[in-house]
């Protein structure tokens, strides 16, 4: 058996740890740059807030009802996500990380022995409230997309008080047949559109669709989930997560600039952010992709990108950095008030695999060792501590938290204090 946990309304929930005034209230957090919808409460839903909206637009919805409001916050959401992970692996064999509010877990067979596999599923739910304060449901089946589904009914059926687990071909049967297939795990809004024009509406219909015609006409993934949706386990527990196949940076800036040095500055911080985390796979890129926005909402908005083949596999901030300010230069249109851009790593290899030569400088010893040692400062003593000067040695650009709370959990300054 396998067994999803999901935090409820995540992002909220956590917010509500530090202020339970605020449990049974409306609760919303926002993006980056405070920019949209990303978590709703329960109570936020009730009141018709959309999710992924911009804040904007529903400001006077939020000032009605009072809505309480946050900026995402995500050293606390974090800290709180690792918090439930070791929760978790006291009471399971195996636990995968599948995201930062979501972990599947195998259980110790002598938790279930008896063979009660609601009563193990409200260990999990009742240890991860009574440790981490965050409520959570939980779904249980033979394999993860059917786990999946488990935890959606768990959250969607009162009855079920948070838990559901599917023991019986009437339960899977009973579940699927009231599951779109747009909502089943795997499954996006392209393919479902695409499934929906066969007559496969349910997931009940996937699940009986013909595995072999379903990998003809779609993909060997989606093939895995009709297997998966009938009892037959394709997708393993991964205790630790696999390398990224493409790393991005991206964010929107602080307030909308036509100025070029500016938007520079930004872009260069990007580049500098993927190199870290591409160094820390140990790979190497080969291919970038560099892009400049204007924001969505404007009368004419603009787009433009650019993919670059880099001269030679490297993951050197400094050679990042110089292409992707080279890319900005040429992307950039005079008169315009830019709001966002990006860098991606696209096409990268494994260090451990790749033949240098000695014509690549990007991969010299000397680039390695320079890198080693920023990396070293900046883990101890705090990201930004050492840059490149391309990022602006002035530290002006800082995301937009109008409404963030304190870091209770990773700032000495902000913990909460409690008068007895």
């Amino acid at each position: 058996m396998i067994f999803l946990i999901d935090g409820n309304s995540f992002y909220a929930s956590c917010e509500q740890v530090f202020r339970p005034d605020l449990r049974g209230k409306p609760v919303i957090v926002l993006s980056n740059q405070d920019g949209c919808i990303v978590t709703r409460s329960k109570e936020a839903k009730a009141l018709g807030i959309p999710d992924l909206e911009p804040f904007f637009k529903i400001a006077g919805l939020v000032k009605k009802h009072g809505v309480h409001v946050f900026s995402s916050n995500y050293a606390l959401y974090g800290e709180l996500s690792s918090r439930m992970n070791l929760t978790l692996r006291r009471y399971a064999a195996e636990v995968e990380a599948y995201s930062i509010d979501e972990c599947f877990v195998r259980p110790l067979e002598h938790l279930y022995a008896k063979g009660n596999l609601v009563q193990y599923g409200e260990i999990l739910r009742k240890a991860v409230w009574k440790e981490v304060r965050i409520p959570v449901g939980v779904g249980g089946a033979s394999t993860k997309s059917l786990s999946k589904l488990a935890n959606r009914a768990a959250k969607k059926i009162p009855q079920l008080n948070g838990v559901c687990v599917i023991e019986t071909e009437t339960q899977r049967e009973w579940l699927l047949r009231r599951v779109p297939v747009k909502d089943l795990w795997g499954v996006g809004s392209r393919i479902s559109a695409r499934l929906n024009q066969m007559g496969i509406l349910t997931g009940w219909d996937l699940a009986n669709a013909s595995p072999k015609n379903i990998r003809k006409q779609f993909n060997v993934c989606l093939e895995r989930t009709v297997n998966e949706l009938n009892g037959i386990s394709c997708i393993d527990l991964e205790e630790l997560p696999p390398n990224k196949k493409q790393i991005y940076c991206t964010r929107s800036f602080s307030s909308k600039t036509s100025s070029i040095e500016v938007i520079q500055q930004f872009t260069a911080q990007y580049a500098s952010r993927a190199g870290e985390k591409l160094r820390k796979q140990g790979y190497y890129a080969r291919t970038m992709h560099v892009f400049l926005q204007t924001s969505p909402f404007d009368d004419n908005p603009i787009s433009r990108s650019a993919t670059i083949q880099l001269p030679y596999p490297t993951n050197d901030t400094r050679i990042l950095v110089g292409h992707a300010m080279e890319c900005i230069k040429k992307l950039h249109l005079p008169g315009h008030a830019y709001s966002k851009s990006g860098v991606g790593l696209i096409d990268i290899v494994d260090g451990a695999f790749h033949q240098a030569d000695m014509f690549t400088p990007g991969q010299s010893s000397q680039s390695e060792a320079l890198m080693s040692v920023m990396d070293s400062i900046n883990t101890r003593f705090g990201r930004g501590t050492a840059f490149i000067a391309a990022s602006g040695t002035e530290k002006q650009f800082t995301m937009k938290q109008n409404y963030k709370s304190p870091n209770y959990l990773t700032r000495w300054a902000e913990l909460p204090r409690v008068t007895c």
